[in-house]
């Protein structure tokens, strides 16, 4: 089975209405092949929306979860319009007196589900972020699909984790400030993607909209495994440094399965093959 995958890489500027915003969005999209199966966005693409109210600094990030309903009523309407299941990044949005950074997945209906990020980088903290406790594999699009946002590509348990439990693609929207924190999350996620024979879709956002926004720094790529089945850097799209673009590859899913059993490399199943060598050890000694 072959699926096909468009990661938009989103260029963040200060916008003075939603509708700059959604033009934003809208010009990436008309770029998107009508015949993708998965559209990805990068995190929190709607931090410019800020520049929106009159008192901005780092702190005060959380208001742009007053833009909520009309984020999800974009996408939900995107998807529907396009029949093109679509990872709308992630936002910034308030339940019950926290704020966690949440990615959306909307389906060809216009329907959704949601992840809440479990890991929130130290940074986050001074936007007053909580994180998620629940990691989900969702059956959403032709195969099954997991999310890691961005610092959740460093820690090797999430990936692990959605892939024994049937994910073939890990989307991983991004959000870097920095050239060093780019290469973190692109050399962790090109890791998860060899060490579990999965496809990893690493989306950043980009830009320089100026204080009090971060910088975005980053490359969009789709990533499989370092083996015969696909050429040897693992690359099968990438994208221009820091521009407003779009990405689009094509995956083999058939090829994913048949390496974990016959590839040069057999990292999926190796990792279960030693359990007695490495309970005797700290960590995994707890799980005896």
């Amino acid at each position: 089975m072959k699926v096909q995958i468009t990661a938009c890489q989103f260029r963040v500027e200060k916008v003075a209405s939603f509708n700059e915003f959604q033009n934003q969005v809208e010009d990436l999209i008309n770029q998107v092949p009508e015949n993708s199966d998965y559209i990805i966005f990068p995190e929190l693409l709607t931090i410019g929306l800020l520049a929106t109210f009159p008192d901005q600094n780092a702190s005060s990030l959380i208001k742009i979860d007053e833009y909520t309903t009309q984020y999800k009523e974009l996408f939900s309407s995107i998807s529907r319009k396009r029949k093109q299941v679509i990872i709308a990044g992630s936002h910034l949005e308030c339940r019950e007196d926290e704020y966690f950074n949440i990615a959306y997945i909307f389906d060809k209906d216009g329907s959704y589900v949601e992840h809440k990020k479990t890991h929130i980088f130290p940074a986050e903290a001074n936007w007053q972020t909580s994180e998620g406790n629940t990691l989900e594999v969702y059956s959403i699009g032709p195969v099954k699909i997991g999310i890691a946002v961005c610092y959740e590509a460093e820690i090797p348990e999430i990936s692990r984790i959605l892939s024994v439990n049937g994910a073939d693609i890990i989307f991983c929207p991004s959000y870097t400030f920095t050239e060093a924190g780019f290469w973190r999350v692109r050399h962790c996620a090109h890791a998860r993607a060899i060490e579990n024979q999965v496809y990893f879709v690493h989306c950043p956002t980009v830009g320089e909209p100026g204080d009090p926004l971060p910088n975005g720094y980053g490359r969009a790529s789709i990533l499989s495994p370092c083996d015969k089945a696909w050429l040897a850097d693992g690359v099968v799209a990438e994208a221009e440094v820091n521009k407003h673009t779009v990405i689009t590859g094509t995956v083999d899913i058939d090829e994913l399965y048949e390496n974990r059993k016959s590839g040069a490399a057999t990292t999926f199943k190796d990792r279960k093959r030693r359990k007695d060598v490495y309970t005797k050890y700290d960590p995994y000694m707890l799980l005896k």
